[in-house]
């Protein structure tokens, strides 16, 4: 049997929790638009994630969409298979950033970060062509690639362009229907964000995950491929960067979370200039954090 996609795996795993949690044996599982927000994804990745649960013997089939069984644990994929090539190219790559094995202007080559990653050269090398549109990477023409600087002017030009697509994006929701998915997605949105904050301070340390699929969703409502080749450099830039400096760590992600409901609150009413201030509120704050940890950065290695 062929290997299913990323996406056909998350969502099978997304349509187990929701059965394993709100629905009983014979219960018909959601209609395809509510599993589509479900499992935020395409009607396409629902059917072939109902395609595996009738497969499995978890629904009767296709068309009769009732709950058979409850799941159970081998149900599901492994949080290894979760990952795609890509995001497993832009850890390591990250990893090696932020360890300083990789400075400005070191090179590197598609073998090493192959085997380091465990995926094939020719993900690398669509990877790495791919990215190196972001300036953050070259190609050297000795062969292999070279590393540009990762500075301060970088983040700041990062920050500047990326404030105008996610303020962009909030103006498209303004001209929404107010029956659109859009919509359903952000109450969805909201409330996720609600339930983290209402829990202890130390379970704030997923708030990243839940940071980078909030950007990642108002990115998408474009629907353009240049926003969406920079949403890549700033998950690997921004998110990554959050993850190896644990400085404040837990107030930080408490202090972004509030941020966040004060954008999702006034989108899912429909208010877009609320929205809009807190967005930008939000964006300053967190370019202001990675300025000033850079800096240090740079201070620390002019140091040694």
């Amino acid at each position: 049997m062929a290997k299913l996609p990323i996406t056909t795996r998350r969502s099978i795993n997304l349509l187990l929790d929701h059965a394993a949690e709100q629905l009983n044996i014979g219960d018909p599982l959601p209609t395809e638009m509510r599993m589509t927000e479900i499992v935020a994804s395409s009607r396409t990745a629902v059917r072939s994630a109902l395609a595996y649960l009738a497969e499995h013997g978890l629904i009767a089939g296709m068309k009769q969409r009732y709950l058979l069984r409850k799941p159970r644990p081998d149900d599901y994929f492994d949080v290894s298979e979760l990952h795609s090539a890509t995001e497993k190219l832009q850890q390591v790559l990250m990893e090696r950033i932020y360890e300083r094995d990789l400075p400005p202007g070191a090179e590197f080559t598609e073998v090493e970060l192959s085997r380091a990653a465990g995926v094939s050269t020719i993900a690398v090398r669509e990877f790495l062509i791919g990215f190196s549109r972001n300036g953050l990477i070259e190609k050297n023409p000795r062969g292999g690639w070279r590393l540009c600087a990762f500075d301060t002017k970088y983040a700041q030009e990062l920050g500047d362009v990326r404030e105008m697509f996610e303020l962009k994006a909030i103006e498209r929701i303004a001209g929404l229907a107010p029956d659109d998915p859009v919509f359903a997605r952000l109450r969805e949105l909201l409330a996720r964000h609600e339930a983290l904050g209402k829990l202890p301070a130390e379970n704030h340390a997923e708030f990243p995950d839940l940071d980078r699929e909030f950007h990642t969703f108002l990115i998408g409502l474009l629907d353009n491929r240049f926003a969406e080749g920079l949403n890549d450099a700033v998950s690997m830039v921004y998110h990554y960067h959050y993850q190896w400096d644990k400085r404040d760590e837990i107030p930080r992600n408490q202090y972004a979370l509030q941020e966040h409901l004060a954008i999702l609150r006034p989108l899912t009413k429909g208010d877009v200039p609320a929205a809009m201030a807190a967005m930008r509120s939000h964006l300053n704050s967190s370019r202001a954090t990675m300025l000033s940890a850079l800096r240090k950065r740079e201070h620390q290695a002019h140091q040694a």
